[in-house]
This record gives C-alpha cells, structure tokens and sequence, in this order.
C-alpha cells in the first residue's frame, strides 16, 4: 500500500514538473519573440523588409545598368527651362544636337549614381518597425513604398545629389551644360539663365527608383506567384483575406 502511495506520488510529481518546465519554456519562448522579433508580428515585418529589398534590388539592377534610365519608361527628360535653351541653340554652330547629347549625359549619370545608390535604401528598410510593418501589410498597394519614400526622400537626396555631381562630371554634363548656357547667354534678346542639372537629374532618378519599388510592391501584393519565398507567400496571404 505504501509502496503504491509512493509511485502515484512520484508520478504526480513528475508530471507537474513537466508542466512547469513547458510553461517555463513557453514563457521563454514568448520572451525570446519580444526580443529578436520572432513570431507572427516579427514574420511580417521580415516579410515587408524583404519585398521592398526585393523591389529596391531590381530597380538598382535595372536602372543602373546602360541605357537603365535612358532607353525605358524612367527616362529623365529636360526640365523647361533646359528645353527653351536647347531649341534655341540647335541654330548655334556646334549645337545641332545638343538636346540629344545633354539627354543622354543626364540619364548615364543618373545610371551610374543608381548602383551607388543601393545601400542608402537598404539601411532605410533595416530601420523599419514591427509596428510599421503591420499597418503596411494591410494598407495600400503602394503603402510600403509611400513609407519609405517619405521617411528616407530628403536623407536619399542629400546622400544623391553629390553621386549625380560626380556622376554628370565623369560624363562631362555639367561643363557641356556650362558651354551651352554660355553660347545661349550671348544671342541677343534672350532671358540669362543658369539651371541647375544636378537637382533635376536627383529628383528625376530618385522618382524612377520608388516608381519601380511600388511596381514591385504591387505585384507581390496582387500576385501570389511573384511571392518567391515561402516567408513572402505566408506573410501576404494574410492580406489577401
């Protein structure tokens, strides 16, 4: 009698150990998810970082490769004010093409900044919340890119523009620029005028960018078969519910 008394008691006891040890492994589990952001909320901010990874990384590749910018829908025109000058100097000996010239100056430099560009936007998306990334998930189709562009515009661009400068100066834009102005400065009866091709060439390169991270965006949200990851096809299946 005793001795049965003692194994039910010992059996008993062995089972509420194993209770407390899977209660304390789910406590440090939970613990473990607060902390590194494992877990549901941290899959989709995982989730999120990787789609705009994934968009970010196929426009640098895109963009920065020749005739990126310059052949394709992102092509960077000239601002009006180039336009007037271009028109007329095209009767200017030497100016004949000077529209075509300085167009393609304008989106090779823009081609070289964009491969320089890559690491600002991953750094970007590195500093998105768990938070964010919940609302992103069901918001718009654009929201993602919406965020990034509005959180890392003016960073971008300030960490851009000295890319473009050098850039346009390794393909001698801005003193090609300067040349034109010059010769346009001197026929009679015109409006001075100076220009400035780096703020342009920024802005322009930098809209083509986030253009083709919310095409990116869009279609991993609306097609299941551009989600090439199984982290991808869970975390957007929830907003397609």
């Amino acid at each position: 009698m005793i001795k049965r008394l003692t194994m039910v008691l010992l059996a008993v006891s062995l089972t509420a150990a194993g209770l407390q040890a899977q209660g304390l492994k789910g406590l440090l589990n939970k613990a473990k998810e607060a902390v590194t952001g494992e877990g549901a909320d941290g899959e989709v901010g995982m989730g999120l970082k990787e789609a705009l990874n994934a968009g970010v990384g196929e426009a640098v590749t895109f963009l920065s490769t020749e005739d990126g910018y310059y052949k394709s829908a992102y092509k960077i025109l000239l601002p009006e004010e180039v336009q007037q000058v271009t028109s007329k100097l095209k009767s200017v000996p030497g100016f004949g093409n000077v529209e075509e010239d300085l167009l393609e100056k304008m989106n090779r430099a823009a081609e070289i900044a964009a491969e320089k560009a890559k690491p600002i936007f991953v750094n970007a998306i590195k500093q998105m919340t768990i938070k964010d990334a919940m609302n992103l998930l069901m918001g718009e189709q654009d929201a993602a890119t919406r965020y990034l562009e509005r959180t890392t515009y003016q960073p971008l661009y300030d960490e851009f523009r000295p890319v473009v400068i050098s850039a346009l100066d390794e393909v001698n834009a801005r003193e090609y620029w300067k040349t034109a102005v010059t010769a346009y400065n001197k026929i009679p009866f015109v409006k001075k005028t100076n220009p400035e091709l780096d703020d342009h060439v920024t802005n322009k390169a930098l809209v083509g960018l986030f253009s083709m991270i919310e095409k990116k965006e869009a279609d991993i949200r609306e097609n299941p078969a551009a989600r090439t990851s199984e982290l991808l096809q869970k975390v957007f299946s929830k907003q397609d519910k």
